[in-house]
Formats: C-alpha cells, sequence, structure tokens
C-alpha cells in the first residue's frame, strides 16, 4: 500500500535519489527546459518549485539553503538573479510539463519540464542558416582557388 508516503522515492536509495534531484534541477535551471520521465519530472519539479520560492526573497540565509541543493555556483547565481527575478509577481506554479508520448524502449511516458516563461527561439534559426550557408560558400571558394593555384603550380 501506498498510504501516508510523502514522495516518490523512484527505486532508488536517499543518496542516489538526491543526486538525482540535485542534477536535474542544476539541468532545468542552466537550460530551462529538459525532458525526462513523467515521475522523474513530477519529483524534480517539487524540489525545483521550492527553490525559486526560496530564490525570490534574496538573502544570505536563503543563498545557502539553495546552495545546499545545487553544487553549482554559477546556477545559484543564475537562479537568485535572472529566474527569481522573473517570477517574482508569480505566487507559485514556476513549471509546466508537456507530454510527449511513450518512449519506445519501455513505454514509459516522456515529458518536457520546463520553466512558465521559457520562450523557444525560433527567430534564430534563418540567421543560423545564413551563417552556416556563408560558411559552407567560403569553403567553396578557399577550395576553388587553392586547385586554382596547384593548377598554375604544375604548369
Amino acid at each position: 500500500m501506498k498510504h501516508r508516503r510523502g514522495y516518490n522515492p523512484l527505486e532508488r536509495n536517499s543518496a542516489h535519489r538526491k543526486a538525482l534531484h540535485r542534477n536535474m534541477v542544476t539541468s532545468l535551471f542552466r537550460y530551462e527546459r529538459i525532458r525526462t520521465t513523467k515521475t522523474k519530472a513530477l519529483a524534480v519539479r517539487r524540489t525545483a518549485e521550492r527553490l525559486i520560492t526560496r530564490a525570490k526573497e534574496d538573502n544570505l540565509h536563503n543563498r545557502r539553503l539553495v546552495s545546499a541543493r545545487l553544487y553549482d555556483e554559477g546556477i545559484v547565481v543564475k537562479l537568485f538573479t535572472n529566474i527569481a527575478q522573473r517570477m517574482k509577481e508569480r505566487p507559485g506554479g514556476y513549471t509546466r510539463i508537456l507530454k510527449l508520448g511513450e518512449r519506445y524502449g519501455d513505454a514509459s511516458e516522456v515529458v518536457i519540464l520546463e520553466l512558465v516563461d521559457y520562450k523557444l527561439d525560433t527567430s534564430d534559426n534563418s540567421e543560423k542558416k545564413a551563417k552556416k550557408q556563408a560558411k559552407k560558400t567560403a569553403k567553396k571558394e578557399a577550395a576553388d582557388e587553392k586547385k586554382k593555384a596547384s593548377a598554375k603550380e604544375e604548369k
């Protein structure tokens, strides 16, 4: 029976589960969007939302509590300066879960866990394609010049 269980142990021992939470929350704050299974996302969401709530009030005590959960100091700084400031007016519900379907190997439900104000950059694709095309043409021109130079040397 599952009565009076406060959390999902995810079939891991406590050290492994804590490390999983730390790694996934750190990745969520770094990339602001991660792809994982539904059960892990539900467990990690709880940890992430508590840390964001702590970070909304920037003082030494809260920084130390958050630093105890996250090992990357750069991510702690990003959480307090960037993410928490964006969530300042929001009373809760900082993350969302988007369902993707089932994974092929074991049919577990796969989801995307992301911060609510995450915006997918689609405008950069055209700029990236233009840069890529420019590089290709530059490589072709360099190769053509090299062929011409080697042909002149042979003569």
